[in-house]
């Protein structure tokens, strides 16, 4: 890497010095712009010399110029938000370039780049794509850019925190989304060892922000690994186009209902400065810190019901709160692995019960306070008229929750991002290194953990619960309140939340980097810890290069790229797989490597006048752990009668593992969840001798069952054994998408109302999930050792394997938008969007999750100008109940609606605009996935001056 930059740089520097020479022959272009109803100039439009990265921004009055050493004619393009895009042809320096725009009112001319990786109309882009441009985004009813998303057609928002969130399309949604791609000027903004995309936690600030696409499905075709659900590309704002000071606050104030949290004040302040030299050298720098008080995870619906063989379904007394197995969503310590099963006599026979330990809840182990911070710098510096240079640095610090097989909570976690780029019109060349750094964070299950266990050891817990249990029905109490009184015998002394001993404890624990082996803790016995410090770099390099303009008879874009990310081991969730089994887990050793690298070619062909668009991709993917992989596309656009136009398209994808899919290797409170490569198997046996989790907890029921019909337990585990089954797992092999899509995208009723709908039906095959599985310690599956294991916890080593489903999993689904401007500048819009899955007749080795409700809408009222300078947008939102599966939660997340709203002023005189809005502003509660915090209404007022 360190050579691709060096060679990048010196590559650059002598383009710089050759076009430094010879600045003769300028041509000086001037002119005006204004709006061609009021006349009134128009401050900060846009002009580019097309074909080239020369262009300039209007000054206070109206007015530009800018030098070229083209030869005439060449054409000027004109732009301004809001504002219909215009060209103009330049023929001599006698033109008199005083340009009239026209106020855009829909939708329909906006051109876009992510779903061809070249510039096109958005109604000729041959699969689904959304924009959010900048005034889209000023006038949104939201809080911020990131959260207009959550309104954006086909988009399902996944808030985990305030500085979280995560946008899914078309199903098999998770928090930490390894399937949708989040690129913030051609930046991956994935955290590598974290597994979850940061775009909004460390991405552009509000004053900062150009447009958002969104391609909705698959596009791993051109753009690889991480692409298989979707793609959201951020843009921001050029230094040569967008110059000043900005300035930007923003006030608010959440848990207004105080259920949760007091009602808490919430600050956002960013500032933007860019400024341009004789329109060849610039720099832009954006500095942006938030803070306030999180939603709250505190759910206590219960995921392990009386009625499952995992609780006690022989016992009808032992349901609702008297359930001694109860698992809730937002309390840890309680989950599968603290299960344990206590054995008394009891009305006559001995009986075995399943039962947890207690566990803390979410909001005693998490603080609510957050804050992020966010910096970024460019330097922009163009060697001639078609050949920009570019080095950005950029920074970001954040706390917050996120979940993925366990909640963690983030705690002064920062990415860094160095780029350097040189581009043209036809050709970028990109490279880039993510610098991630975890902080202070904590993985809250661990926390939970070794809080309960410096109380008591599980045999010890379980010793006093028995006793206390067999004690109390012996004297005639019944079974219900028994299991109350034994559990708060068991619990007499362990700290509780809120005490000084519950917080010195936590805090020792959350300082303990070990969460294998015992460490010491003042005034309480040896325990493992629960800091989650994980370091990483990913570096990267691209190459894309039109030859369009060297080729007649057909259009050719291609690319290739190249990634590698280095871990450094922590011993908790990354080590080092070359130690000895009994050192893996301490920290340090040898730095782990994983890579990957890719090429594709895209032909445009066009037919019939025009009228027919085809596109072919091909791509071609290796990882050095698994086979290389070949990804076509092939799409379709016709357009009939100018206005209509109707696309198709197929293309298959993969999605390698990623870096928590491959190569993690976390103890998880008696569990190890590990990757699932097959050198991650190596000596512990996981994938071929095991049994899964489910078959023994259908087993374990079983033979309590006949233990309390008097067969001796022994015997009775031989003669359950059929339950147990082998898990059997192969090693894990790459995801595997087959996608077809077919879609409508008009402007009608004289470009009053857009009309966009689009189908699809998806094919996965290799779903890559997780599966919990036991390893016997006294023999291979299937002996009788091995079954008599089973009946033993300590004789069981439980992993947690990311491994690939048996089944092929078909989704399909439809999105509807439509926009229209009724009246003046009175617009209604609104998008609906179905998304479902077929059920296979036989169950999977573990749940894959589609974790996605069928129905979803939006409906938005809005009017930008209602009177001068005032506007307003008014959104309503709904979705339907929908299951939630995961590794950590399982369970409905119930339907919902809120209101979105927002007023806002402008005052040109000042560049200033005064918003006050609210998100959910009936504070109408609800969650959005099982197990994730509780969304109440959020108030705010901002005011941005922009480009003083």
């Amino acid at each position: 890497m360190k050579k691709l930059l060096l060679t990048l740089f010196l590559l650059t520097t002598g383009l710089g010095i050759f076009s430094s020479q010879a600045q003769d022959n300028l041509i000086l272009i001037s002119g005006k712009i204004i709006d061609k109803d009021s006349k009134e100039p128009l401050i900060g439009a846009g002009i580019q010399v097309k074909g080239t990265v020369t262009g300039s921004i209007t000054d206070s009055k109206g007015a530009f110029a800018l030098k070229t050493k083209l030869k005439f004619p060449f054409k000027l393009v004109f732009s301004y938000v809001g504002y219909a895009t215009q060209e103009f042809e330049v023929k001599s320096l006698s033109d008199q370039l005083n340009i009239e725009l026209v106020t855009q009112s829909i939708l329909g001319q906006e051109v876009v780049v992510t779903a061809s990786r070249v510039e096109e109309s958005i109604l000729k882009s041959p699969v689904a794509i959304e924009k959010l441009d900048i005034r889209a985004i000023k006038e949104a009813a939201a809080p911020s850019f990131y959260d207009a998303l959550e309104n954006v057609k086909g988009v399902q928002m996944i808030t985990s925190s305030l500085t979280f969130k995560v946008p899914n399309t078309r199903g098999f949604n998770i928090p930490n989304n390894f399937r949708f791609m989040q690129l913030v000027d051609g930046v991956d903004m994935q955290a590598a060892t974290l597994g979850v995309p940061l775009g909004n936690a460390i991405g552009p600030t509000e004053l900062d922000i150009e447009s958002v696409e969104i391609t909705p499905g698959a596009a791993s075709a051109l753009y690889g690994m991480n692409a298989i659900n979707g793609l959201a590309n951020l843009q921001t704002k050029s230094p040569f186009r967008y110059q000043g000071l900005s300035v930007y606050q923003k006030v608010g104030v959440n848990h207004v209902d105080g259920v949760d949290h007091s009602a808490s004040p919430l600050t956002e302040t960013a500032i933007r400065y860019a400024k341009a030299f004789n329109n060849r050298f610039a720099f832009k720098v954006n500095f942006s810190y938030l803070k306030g008080t999180d939603w709250v995870s505190n759910s206590q619906n219960d995921q392990n019901p009386q009625n499952l063989t995992s609780a006690n379904p022989r016992f009808p007394e032992l349901s609702g709160i008297n359930n001694p197995a109860y698992d809730a969503w937002n309390r840890y310590g309680d989950e599968s692995n603290n299960n344990n099963t206590v054995t008394i006599n009891y009305q006559g026979k001995t009986q075995g019960f399943n039962v947890r330990r207690t566990g803390y809840y979410e909001k005693d182990l998490v603080n609510p306070e957050i804050k992020n911070i966010k910096f970024d710098a460019g330097l922009f510096y163009k060697l001639n008229e078609k050949l920009e240079l570019s080095y950005n640095y950029r920074y970001g610090l954040m706390d917050g929750t996120f979940q993925r097989g366990n909640k963690v909570r983030l705690d002064g976690v920062t990415v860094q991002n160095h780029k350097l780029e040189l581009k043209s019109p036809v050709f970028t060349l990109r490279a880039y290194a993510l610098i991630e750094n975890t902080g202070d964070s904590y993985n809250v299950k661990p926390l939970a953990d070794n809080l309960d266990l410096t109380h008591l050891s599980n045999k010890d817990w379980t010793t006093k619960f028995t006793n206390t249990l067999q004690a109390a029905v012996n004297s005639g109490v019944d079974l219900a309140t028994a299991m109350q009184q034994a559990r708060a015998a068991a619990d007499q002394g362990r700290v509780l939340p809120g005490t000084p001993e519950f917080n010195a404890l936590k805090s020792t624990i959350i300082g303990i980097n070990n969460w294998d082996h015992a460490a010491n803790v003042v005034g309480a016995p040896a325990t493992g810890g629960a800091w989650m410090t994980q370091r990483s770099r990913t570096y990267h390099a691209d190459l894309q290069y039109d030859l369009s303009s060297k080729i007649k008879i057909f259009d050719l874009l291609v690319g290739a790229d190249y990634r590698l990310y280095e871990v450094i081991p922590d011993g908790n969730n990354f080590v080092d797989f070359s130690r000895p089994l009994a050192e893996r887990t301490l920290p340090g050793g040898n730095n782990q490597y994983y890579t990957k690298y890719g090429a594709f070619a895209q032909l445009t062909k066009r037919f019939f006048d025009d009228k027919l668009k085809v596109t072919a991709s091909g791509r071609v993917d290796n990882n050095p752990e698994f086979s290389p992989k070949f990804n076509p596309r092939v799409a379709l656009v016709y357009t009939a009668a100018e206005k209509h136009n109707f696309r198709a398209s197929f293309q298959n994808g993969y999605r390698f593992p990623a870096l928590f899919e491959a190569l993690s290797f976390v103890n998880n409170g008696n569990v190890r969840r590990v990757g699932g490569l097959a050198r991650v198997n190596e000596g512990l046996g996981y994938l071929e001798n095991s049994y899964t989790l489910a078959s023994i907890n259908n087993f374990t029921n079983a033979v309590n069952a006949d233990v309390a019909n008097g067969i001796k337990k022994t015997d009775a585990a031989l003669k359950e054994r059929g339950l147990l089954q082998v898990a059997n797992l192969p090693a894990e092999q790459p995801e595997q998408i087959n996608s077809f899509e077919v879609g409508y995208k008009s402007v009608l009723l004289n470009n009053k109302l857009s009309i966009d709908v689009d189908a699809y039906y998806n094919s996965y095959s290799n779903f890559l999930g997780q599966v919990e599985v036991a390893v016997p310690s006294s023999g291979k599956v299937g002996s009788d050792a091995a079954v008599q294991d089973m009946l033993i916890r300590a004789n069981q080593t439980r992993y947690r394997v990311y491994t690939n489903a048996k089944n092929t999993y078909n989704s399909y689904g439809s999105s509807l938008g439509l926009t229209y401007n009724f009246y003046k500048k009175f617009t209604v819009s609104g998008n609906v969007n179905y998304n479902n899955i077929e059920s296979n007749a036989t169950p999977d080795i573990f749940v894959t999750g589609f974790n996605t409700p069928k129905w979803a809408t939006n409906l938005s009222l809005s009017n930008r100008e209602v009177v001068k300078n005032f506007g307003f947008n008014v959104v309503w939102r709904w979705q339907d109940a929908f299951l939630w599966e995961s590794p950590l939660v399982n369970g409905t997340v119930a339907a919902y609606s809120n209101v979105d709203a927002q007023i806002n002023l402008r005052v040109p005189q000042y560049k200033a605009t005064v918003k006050l809005g609210a998100s959910n502003v009936l504070n109408n509660r609800y969650i959005q996935y099982a197990g994730g915090p509780t969304i109440g209404g959020l108030y705010y007022l901002a005011v941005t001056i922009d480009g003083i």
